[in-house]
């Protein structure tokens, strides 16, 4: 039985320590991607916490198109790594292929997320402080800015209610429900077999 208890809190550790630290460098990606202020001290502690693994594998790989793929494969590889080490405690074997599509649909997953979380937080808070301003809010809204400005020109706002944040919400659950469950099934039958 006490073995039972110290894999749940293992596989819990591996979790959640791979996850706060792809979720930084997901952030990271995102704020590059959307050419947010790095000036701001929000994306300044992401800088410093993920710079020691990018910087020598930005000598490896190179970024295309103004993308950092050194991100996306350090978030590929800490992924693949993170299911490898609860597959070990567990004590379940994984083939690679399906421990790789695994791992793109949990990165596509958390990506998506980001995208949820970051709207809400935004919504929530032009509720209680509309118009003001910190660090964390100007990241916010430089995440959720590419996804909300198509929606505003498609959906005109109604008495000055901005409806675009419920439009984008409702494509991001689809796309949670499929694109990325699909991924990550087809994951899961991949690994296990």
């Amino acid at each position: 039985m006490g073995g039972n208890y110290t894999e749940h809190a293992g596989v819990f550790l591996i979790q959640t320590l791979f996850g706060l630290y792809i979720l930084a460098i997901m952030l990271r990606f995102l704020l590059q991607w959307v050419r947010a202020d790095f000036y701001n001290p929000v994306s300044q502690f992401l800088v410093k916490i993920t710079n020691p693994p990018l910087k020598p594998l930005r000598r490896l790989v190179p970024g295309f198109w103004g993308m950092d793929l050194a991100a996306i494969m350090l978030m590929l590889l800490l992924q693949m790594l993170e299911l490898f080490l609860v597959g070990v405690i567990v004590g379940q074997a994984f083939s690679p292929l399906g421990v790789l599509i695994m791992s793109i649909g949990e990165l596509l997953s958390l990506a998506v997320y980001v995208f949820i979380f970051a709207i809400i937080i935004q919504i929530i808070l032009s509720w209680i402080q509309p118009g003001s301003y910190n660090p964390v809010i100007g990241l916010v809204n430089h995440i959720t800015e590419p996804l909300l400005a198509p929606a505003r020109r498609l959906i005109p706002s109604i008495s000055g209610l901005d409806l675009s944040p419920l439009a984008v919400l409702i494509l991001l659950q689809l796309t949670l429900i499929l694109l990325v469950s699909p991924i990550k099934d087809v994951g899961r039958v991949l690994a296990f077999q």
